[in-house]
């Protein structure tokens, strides 16, 4: 039996929220690329009388007019005066609670509600144990939408002291990268055609997938204009040019709590130049006087195992000094049990199609 009482009322902008998906800014990019973006107050009180409140981001995507998935990226944040954590029963229970409460004001097709609550631990046994402890109505998605593992490097200290914390053969390598004549610019839209070039080389390299070349031109310009009307938001594309060509490239988001190095691509040539490593250094240390207080590699695999296939990217990312985090991982509230089970096969069978069967047809 519930011993929460959750409400929700419709709300316009966020208020002191962490993370980047939570945004505004980041719900205006998606609802220009297929999804329509909710806002959200809920207030919760529990059986002894105390209250407390949030906002959430939310959004939903259509099918064919047919039904509709509605999605909480990174969300429900808990307010200090919480009577629980985010690892106690209570947060389930909230989380169960809210999901049932925003169903009235969202579209009737819809069948589930999926959410990636931020949930974050230091040990996989810690997150197996809380996934466990899921309760009907909710369940483990078989899919994630975020990366549920990642590296999160605390960029408060001097530049100093970061460089001590790295690997010294990363320290090295930044230092090689210079000393060869790898070049840094900023950039930004007007340089799409250089990055999405290296991206397509990549993911023909890796066997990853990619958005259309206007989905990270349209980021791009977002986040100049951003900028410019003064929000606390920054997006900008790093070019790792080397003999004037480029040969690297990422795209970083930051605001004033966190950073996140949202895409990366590389040439198939000039990698002993070690472009990624200034790439990175470069961001870090822009991240820093932007004031964000995190740096967030944002996915790499869960474990150091060798045999795992991105293996290279957990070894890089881990290098320069953040802590191994594991996210809980997407959420699921099914609303139409017989449409959610018949999405969920189809899910399965693409997630085995892109990781599985393409994968071995490059090799």
């Amino acid at each position: 039996m519930s011993t929460l009482t959750v409400t929700v009322t419709p709300a316009d902008n966020p208020a002191g929220v962490y993370h980047f998906l939570q945004t505004s800014f980041w719900a205006q990019f998606k609802a220009a690329h297929g999804w329509k973006a909710y806002r959200f107050n809920w207030q919760a009180a529990a059986a002894d009388g105390s209250a407390f409140t949030g906002s959430v981001s939310l959004m939903v995507r259509q099918f064919a007019r047919l039904f509709s998935i509605a999605y909480i990226p990174l969300g429900l944040e808990l307010p200090e005066n919480a009577p629980f954590t985010v690892f106690d029963a209570g947060y389930q229970e909230l989380l169960a609670s809210f999901a049932s409460s925003v169903r009235q004001y969202l579209p009737k097709n819809l069948f589930c509600i999926r959410m990636d609550p931020p949930v974050e631990f230091t040990e996989l046994d810690a997150k197996a144990h809380w996934l466990g402890s899921l309760k009907k109505p909710l369940k483990k998605s078989p899919t994630d939408i975020q990366p549920p593992d990642t590296v999160l490097l605390d960029i408060r200290p001097e530049p100093e002291a970061l460089l001590a914390a790295m690997k010294p053969k990363w320290r090295y390598n930044v230092k090689l990268a210079e000393k060869k004549g790898v070049v840094v610019e900023k950039c930004g839209a007007e340089a799409i055609d250089n990055f999405y070039g290296l991206f397509e080389e990549t993911a023909s390299r890796d066997g990853i997938a990619v958005h259309a070349k206007s989905y990270y031109k349209d980021i791009l310009e977002r986040g100049a204009a951003a900028e410019k009307a003064g929000e606390p938001v920054k997006v900008t594309l790093y070019l790792a040019k080397y003999e004037e060509k480029p040969i690297a490239g990422i795209i970083t988001l930051f605001t004033r709590t966190e950073s996140v190095y949202l895409y990366g691509a590389s040439s198939n040539q000039h990698r002993n130049v070690m472009p990624a490593y200034l790439l990175q250094w470069t961001a870090i240390q822009d991240a820093k006087a932007f004031g964000a207080q995190v740096y967030d590699f944002y996915g790499c695999p869960p474990t150091d195992d060798e045999h795992h296939p991105m293996h290279g990217l957990f070894r890089f990312k881990n290098g320069f000094g953040g802590t191994l985090t594991h996210r809980a991982g997407s959420i699921d509230y099914p609303v139409k049990k017989v449409v959610y089970s018949l999405y969920i096969t189809a899910e399965k069978f693409r997630a085995f199609w892109f990781k599985k069967v393409k994968k071995l047809f490059k090799k």
